[in-house]
């Protein structure tokens, strides 16, 4: 039986990987942002893998989708610099979700989940592309460092609020989805996360 389950777990999470690299082809920017920064629906897979068996399936599910991007679709760096950004993304996102509706097992819990993840994805975002992302961007891409109030500005007028924005989004959708799928979620629960 343990088996069968082992099995079933890894086949969904690849049909959950593939469903989220689809989704992350569907990507748009949202005015007045930075057109670089876009927003994709492919964290709900990893998310609906998190809730129902465990975060180091949706870990896996962001980690699969974005090999499976940067496979097809390559990079401009050379370096899959935002592949890395994403997955970063969905992490910060995914895992305070994933603890506080384990926690707490209600809508409740699920939408305080998300308000979590948001503000984590937002506020850890905002620090890693100032330390980490964008210094990597413009040097893969050979140019001019952003510095200064540029820098600033960036990641206090277009990073952090793009993924607040992002973060409302996702939670409108997963609220929704939570809604018409409460048992679907709930069997698969008892399923995969039952001792």
């Amino acid at each position: 039986m343990k088996k069968n389950i082992k099995l079933q777990s890894f086949i969904t999470i690849g049909m959950l990987s593939s469903i989220s690299f689809l989704l992350m082809l569907f990507n748009f920017p949202i005015p007045p942002f930075p057109a670089f920064l876009e927003v994709d629906f492919s964290d709900m897979p990893a998310l609906l893998a998190a809730i129902t068996m465990g975060p180091v399936a949706g870990i896996l599910v962001e980690l699969f989708k974005n090999i499976l991007d940067w496979i097809f679709s390559g990079t401009p760096t050379g370096v899959p610099v935002g592949h890395i950004a994403n997955f970063v993304t969905g992490i910060l996102f995914i895992l305070p979700v994933s603890f506080v509706f384990n926690r707490f097992k209600t809508m409740a819990g699920l939408v305080g989940g998300l308000a979590t993840g948001t503000v984590v994805m937002a506020v850890g975002m905002s620090f890693l592309n100032y330390a980490v992302f964008l210094p990597m961007y413009t040097y893969f891409l050979g140019m001019e460092p952003v510095v200064g109030d540029s820098l600033y500005k960036m990641i206090i007028a277009g990073i952090l609020p793009f993924n607040i924005v992002k973060g409302v989004l996702l939670t409108a959708i997963m609220v929704l989805l939570f809604t018409t799928m409460r048992r679907w979620i709930e069997q698969q629960r008892t399923m995969y996360l039952s001792k």
